[in-house]
């Protein structure tokens, strides 16, 4: 990224826009996409896309590349004009506002530091930017650095740090202008996976000390969204697929490409043979086999459904809570330190496990039973924008 590039992506953070009409003092404003819709010729980047964030909220937009969750963002900062459709943030529209009169704080992936500044004079940038009295600025530098942990390195220069402790100084600057909005946008990607886990801590400490910043975080990274996210957005092919809370979306997928983006998932065609909706319980064919497992929606007998089991919830050793069985065939074993994965054929179908460390695990080519829970084991609904995105994944 050149120094042109840097300095448009630092007047998104200069000083506090007004406070939306309508909100409380002090408080921050939510921010709303109604209808949406970006595009670059014939190219969409983003369809028809409506979502509400609520004020202090942690939503995570969560997608493959080319899902359309960074434009989304880019839309929220202002270096993207919808080509249809509006962005608030409280009850002010700013969808043509210029990104320096948002007040919104940004981080990117690439960190986006000027090279040539100590830290103290890059977190001060966007201060300065704003005209902030001079005494102020110091002041507020030193308390953002403090908050990330930086305080001891205000005097060096960005080479001399580390890729995670250039990402909290860009967070620290972001911070700076006391922003009621802050935008993530891929913050982590490019650190290592122990620096990635440590951040994340910081992240999540950092929103507990500042409950009122709502907080768009833009990731492809399952495990960062169910950290961090209150709520996660879930898009695919530049649409909006599915929305709810990190659990929710986990153990109650509304869509089969949510459920398999949002943590590994076995799923699995059956038809329903029976259902009490009362109960929240179905039965249901696979192969020679009846199951008996939670459906949270209505399903009608004869109805062709996907099963969802996540592969910590099967085990090879029968228990007490386990009522269900598969048969299947190993067909790989792999050792992952904590636990095994074993991949078994099942009528002609992949399924994994993961078990605790065995000392004895099993061969290739051998017959094994997987054993599981009626709660463990859910059937999909169908949401909003999850047919276009199942389609997808099944192909042409």
């Amino acid at each position: 990224m050149g120094p042109r590039s840097v300095a448009r992506g630092m007047l998104a953070q200069g000083p506090p826009a007004e406070a939306p009409r309508g909100a409380t003092a002090g408080r921050s404003p939510g921010i709303r996409f109604e209808s949406v819709t970006v595009a670059y010729g014939p190219t969409v980047a983003l369809a028809d896309f409506s979502l509400d964030v609520e004020p202090g909220e942690v939503m995570a937009l969560l997608g493959p590349s080319g899902s359309g969750k960074t434009t989304a963002l880019r839309a929220v900062a202002g270096f993207v004009i919808p080509t249809r459709g509006r962005i608030f943030l409280g009850d002010l529209d700013v969808t043509e506002m210029p990104p320096y009169r948002r007040g919104i704080g940004m981080v990117v992936q690439q960190y986006a530091l000027f090279p040539h500044m100590r830290v103290e004079h890059n977190v001060a940038f966007g201060l300065r930017a704003g005209g902030a009295p001079r005494e102020e600025i110091a002041g507020r530098v030193r308390e953002c650095l403090e908050m990330v942990g930086m305080g001891a390195y205000a005097g060096r220069y960005p080479q001399e740090l580390s890729g995670g402790q250039q990402q909290r100084v860009a967070i620290a600057r972001a911070l700076a202008i006391r922003p009621k909005v802050l935008l993530l946008d891929e913050p982590l990607s490019a650190l290592d996976a122990q620096l990635r886990t440590g951040m994340l801590k910081e992240i999540a400490r950092l929103h507990r000390e500042l409950p009122d910043v709502t907080i768009l975080y833009v990731t492809h990274d399952q495990i960062e969204a169910l950290t961090l996210a209150d709520r996660i957005t879930v898009m695919n092919d530049s649409r909006l697929v599915d929305v709810g809370s990190a659990q929710s979306l986990y153990q109650r997928p509304p869509s089969r490409f949510t459920a398999a983006f949002v943590g590994n998932a076995n799923l699995l065609p059956v038809t329903v043979e029976r259902c009490d909706q009362a109960q929240q319980q179905a039965w249901v064919r696979l192969g020679p086999r009846v199951l008996e497992v939670t459906a949270f929606n209505a399903q009608r007998p004869g109805e062709t459904s996907m099963l969802c089991i996540r592969p910590h919830a099967l085990s090879l050793e029968p228990h007490a809570a386990a009522g269900n069985c598969i048969e299947g065939t190993v067909t790989e074993v792999q050792w992952r330190g904590s636990a095994h994965r074993v991949y078994l054929d099942v009528d002609g179908m992949e399924m994994c496990a993961d078990t605790r460390p065995l000392r004895v695990p099993p061969q290739r080519g051998e017959r094994v039973s997987l054993h599981f829970s009626v709660h463990e084991a859910t059937l999909l609904g169908v949401s909003p924008g999850a047919a276009a995105a199942d389609a997808s994944m099944r192909g042409p």
